[in-house]
C-alpha cells in the first residue's frame, strides 16, 4: 500500500536525519537537546513502533533506523506532525551505524522487530541477527541493557535465539 502524502511545507530538520549527518562524535544530547536514557529501535518500517514508543515514554529518546528512504523520510514527517521531539528517524545503514558510530555501553535498549527473513538458505547470511550485529549489541547495550527481537518467521527465530545463546552473554527468552 502507498505512503501517505508528505506535507513538503513541514518542517523535518528535527526529526530526519541521513546517517552522515548524525554528530561526530556521536552525542545524542546534540540530536536530542538532552541527556536520557537512549533506545535504538533497527528497520523502523513506517515508525508506529517508534511513534508509540516515543509517546509512551517520554523520559526515553529513541533513534529509528530506516534502510529505505522513503519510509525514513515518512517517520520523520510522522514524528514532526505529532511534535514528538524525544524520538528521530535516520535513514542509512544500521549495521554501519552500529559498527562505526555507536559507542560502548551506550542504549538502555535496541529494537529489532520482523526483520526480512531472507528466506533462501543461500541469503540467509544477509540476517540482520547475525554474529557482527550481536557483537555490536553486546558492545552497545549499557549493563542491564535490553534486546528486544521479534519475529513471526518460526525457523529465523529458533536461529536467532540459538545464535544469541552461543555467541553472546545476553539471556532471557
Amino acid at each position: 500500500r502507498a505512503l501517505p502524502k508528505i506535507d513538503e511545507t513541514l518542517d523535518l530538520s528535527r526529526h530526519f536525519y541521513k546517517v552522515e549527518m548524525l554528530p561526530a562524535p556521536w552525542d545524542p544530547a546534540a540530536i536530542f537537546g538532552r541527556e536520557a536514557p537512549l533506545e535504538i529501535e533497527l528497520g523502523s518500517g513506517k515508525g508506529l513502533f517508534l511513534q508509540n514508543a516515543a509517546l509512551g515514554t517520554p523520559e526515553r529518546d529513541f533513534l529509528g533506523v530506516e534502510v529505505a528512504y522513503k519510509y525514513a523520510k515518512f517517520i520523520g514527517h510522522r514524528l514532526a506532525k505529532r511534535e514528538i521531539t524525544n524520538a528521530v528517524a535516520v535513514h542509512g545503514d544500521g549495521l554501519k551505524m552500529f559498527r562505526e558510530q555507536v559507542p560502548d555501553a551506550s542504549l538502555a535498549a535496541i529494537h529489532v522487530y520482523f526483520p526480512d527473513p531472507w528466506w533462501k538458505a543461500r541469503h540467509h547470511k544477509r540476517r540482520v541477527m547475525n554474529e557482527s550485529f550481536l557483537a555490536d549489541v553486546v558492545r552497545t547495550l549499557q549493563p542491564g541493557g535490553k534486546l528486544h527481537f521479534w519475529t513471526d518467521v518460526k525457523d529465523y527465530y529458533d536461529a536467532a535465539v540459538a545464535l544469541i545463546a552461543e555467541v553472546t552473554p545476553l539471556v532471557g527468552p
